[in-house]
Formats: C-alpha cells, structure tokens, sequence
C-alpha cells in the first residue's frame, strides 16, 4: 500500500499541530508527512515574544515547544528555511524553495494543510524599510530586534500602534530601559475595546510613564546619514527614534493562497467549513492565523490571530486528515493582554461592532475590586457589560483593571457561547472567598446593573 502524502505549509502551531495529530493518528506507512517552514523554529509561543524581548523570558528556547529535531524524530520530514512559492491545485503539488541553497522543487500531496500564519502590517510609506524599524511576528523578528537593542546606543524607542501588540511591546521598551513613545492613529489605545475604555489604558499607560499620542496618523520614517532610524514622523509632529517597532496589527498571509484561486474572505484570510477544509476543495484545510472564523455572537466570519485557535485548528485539521472527526464551530472574540501591572480584556462585541450588525443595546460600567474591598491587596476593575435591548442576551463584556482582573472575562467568554442573559447570568454559582473575590463578582455586579438598566428601559 502507498502511503497518502500530506504536505503542510507552515511549522508553527496550527501546522504542526495538524502534523503531530495526524501522525498519532496513522504511521509512516499509511501516511507520509512533509512540512516545509520558511525560518528557522518551529512550534514556538509568537504570543511569547514581547516578554522575551522584555527580559521576562530569559531563554529564547523557553517559547519552543518543539524543535524541528523533535518533529524529525516522529516521521515528519520537516524542512526549516523552506518557502513554498507557489501552489498548483490542479496538479497537487506545491513549489518550494531551500532559502539556503537556493535550490527549487515540486511536492507532490494527497493532502495539504495551509498553515502559513499572518505578517505584520507594514504600510508603504517613505523610510518603513529603514534599519531599526522592526515587525514583531516571528522568533526571528524578535532576534532581529533584540540584536538592534543591543547595539543601539540611543535610548528612545516609538511605538507604531497601540493595540495588544503595540502595548505589549511598549511594556517591553520601557522594560529594557527605553524612553517610550506609542503613536496611535484611533482615539485611545486598544481599538478592540469602546474608546470609554481604551481611555482608562491611556491614562495607567501614561502613570507607567509611557507616553501615548492618540490621533497620530504616520507619514513616515525618517533616517540619519547612517541610513539608520532617527524619527517617526506625522502629520502634525516628528519624533526622535532610536528603534521603531511597528504594533500596527497583523494580516492574513494569504498570497499564495490568493495565487491559487482558494477562496478569501472580507478580511482577507482563507475561507473554510467546520472541519477547517477549505470551501470547494476535498483535499485542502487551511487553519491557524491566515483563515478567517466565525463570529458566534455576530454571526459573520472575523481575523483573529491567536495561538489558542491556532493549535484548536491544528488538532481538528490532524484529526480529520488522520481519518478522525473535528469541527471548530467558531469563536466569541475573546483577548486578554497586559501592560505593566495593568490587565485588559475582552469578549463578544463592543458598541461599534452591535451598531454594525443591526442589534440594539444597552450598556452598563461599573467598579469594583479582584477581591473582598477589606482584604489586604484588593485591587480596583471596571466592568462595562453590553446587553441586547430587548432579549437581555449577553453581547459583550469589557474589563479593565490590575491583578486579578484579566481572567474574569472567561466567565463572560462561556456565557457569551452558551447564549446566556444578563440575567441569567445574576444566578451563576461562582467561587467566592475574600482573598479571590467580593462576594458578588465584579462580573456579576455587572450582570445585575445590565438587568437594571434594561427594566428601566422596559425591556426586562
């Protein structure tokens, strides 16, 4: 019996992931796996990168799962350093190209599992490829810029972007020691919140000593006679850089995908059905951050890139291909992130996204604290909950607080998914003890000021 040949592009979690469970699955005489990665490290935490940049993680080694030898050593043939450049469904193969020897080739598969992540925006204006100026998405991104910090001898660093990203790196900066400037084209930080929100971020951000200019559209970058960064400029000012790391976000890396005629969505990124395969093609599933998902609370597909769906998409993927059963039925949109001390999160809809899908709402914020107001250490949280107008449904809830705050918002998360009411919500037996919560969780007073708002409203 000949073995089916499965191709995977793409060695970080969603690919290797589909090849470790597919291996598990069925062994190198049934199936014959080949997995091709344009770097140098596989199966690592991107998530990970700004606290290693940070010196939180210490060894770079640390956000490796597994190594290429690892994989080797199941019966992958995992080739590092490998890009594929093209892809020929008609003729189930794909091109590669050894980026070390320069070296080109056809793959033959029965299968194939697109995997090829996301790129970090990176917009073409004047001086974006100047040195210094750094994208954050790879390991070999993060190398690049540690290597950049330790020969800059400057000490002011601009940060393009303040969503996680942006934040995160803006944390790491001022960690390392940097003067810290985070542009912001929106009109507070953390554009995956209401702006009422993002203000509370922008003014702990400012108490951590970062400063954030909100409105600031780039223009460009300028460079000194070394062809080195020495600004960030703007429409209404310029600022001095020694190291300029782009947060602007990420997009689907979807070129190859896009040259083969595969099906993209309004975002840009690959199209599949529940089982992760590809619309219209028995033999091609694609997962990980260059497809688009389902949005369970709005009801259309968004781009969220995020290792947790990542290696969910790689194990279904692996378990379909491997002769199993999966489906990723979709996500509610949950995030959670931190700058400093402060935690920030979010699930299900802000005002913005409900207006667009035609739901009314109402809204409400409270505050509170992560635990019983007298025991030693409780720190304050705001909660802004959304609820639909006349169902009471739960929409969305938004957290901003310091520790013990951030991780609340799984509640809401496994509310959101199983359709609950604010009301509802009011009954759910949480834990509770002094040194973890108050006795009615800040989610939950929450919960009851939604049900309130909407009695008044008549609704409830």
């Amino acid at each position: 019996m000949t073995a089916e040949r499965l191709v995977i592009i793409g060695g970080d979690a969603a690919g290797m992931s589909a090849a470790s469970q597919a291996r598990r699955l069925k062994g190198p005489g049934e199936l014959s796996i080949t997995a091709f990665e344009r770097g140098h490290f596989t199966s690592y935490s991107a998530c990970g990168i700004p606290y290693w940049v940070s010196g939180d993680v210490t060894d770079r080694d640390d956000l490796v799962a597994r190594t290429p030898e690892e994989h080797r050593a199941r019966d992958i043939d995992l080739r590092t350093r490998t890009e594929v450049t093209e892809i020929d469904v008609a003729g189930r193969r794909v091109r590669a190209l050894d980026r070390d020897s320069g070296e080109a080739y056809w793959s033959a598969f029965d299968k194939l599992v697109i995997a090829t992540g996301a790129r970090p925006v990176r917009p073409e204006l004047p001086g974006m490829d100047a040195a210094g100026v750094h994208g954050v998405q790879t390991l070999d991104d993060g190398q690049a810029l540690l290597d950049t910090l330790d020969r800059t001898e400057g000490r002011r660093a601009v940060v393009v972007g303040a969503g996680y990203i942006g934040v995160e790196m803006a944390e790491a900066m001022l960690k390392r020691g940097f003067e810290v400037t985070v542009l912001n084209r929106g009109e507070q930080p953390m554009a995956t919140l209401d702006p009422d929100m993002g203000r509370l971020v922008h003014d702990a951000m400012d108490g951590l000593g970062i400063t954030t200019v909100n409105g600031a559209e780039v223009t460009g970058i300028g460079t000194g006679p070394d062809g080195r960064v020495a600004e960030v400029v703007t429409a209404g000012a310029s600022y001095p850089a020694d190291v300029v790391v782009l947060g602007i976000g990420v997009e689907p890396e979807t070129a190859l995908a896009r040259a083969a005629g595969l099906p993209l969505g309004p975002h840009g990124g690959l199209l599949t059905d529940l089982s992760m395969r590809v619309a219209g093609h028995e033999n091609i599933w694609a997962g990980g951050d260059c497809v688009e998902v389902l949005d369970l609370v709005a009801g259309h597909t968004r781009h969220i890139a995020l290792g947790t769906h990542a290696n969910k998409h790689g194990q279904i993927i692996g378990s379909n291909v491997g002769g199993g059963y999966g489906t990723f039925p979709g996500v509610v949109g949950t995030a959670v992130s931190k700058v400093c001390d402060l935690e920030i999160a979010r699930t299900g809809l802000r005002e913005k996204d409900a207006r667009a899908v035609g739901l009314r709402y109402v809204t409400a914020t409270i505050e509170s604290t992560s635990r019983a107001g007298y025991y030693p250490d409780a720190r304050p949280m705001t909660v802004k909950m959304l609820a639909e107008y006349r169902t009471g449904r739960l929409l969305g809830v938004q957290i901003v607080g310091r520790e013990g705050a951030g991780k609340r918002v799984d509640v809401a998360a496994v509310a959101l998914t199983a359709r609950m009411t604010v009301e509802q919500m009011t009954a759910l037996d949480l834990g509770y003890a002094p040194p973890f919560s108050p006795v009615w969780d800040p989610v939950l007073v929450a919960a009851r000021k939604a049900v309130s708002v909407l009695r008044k409203a008549g609704t409830a």
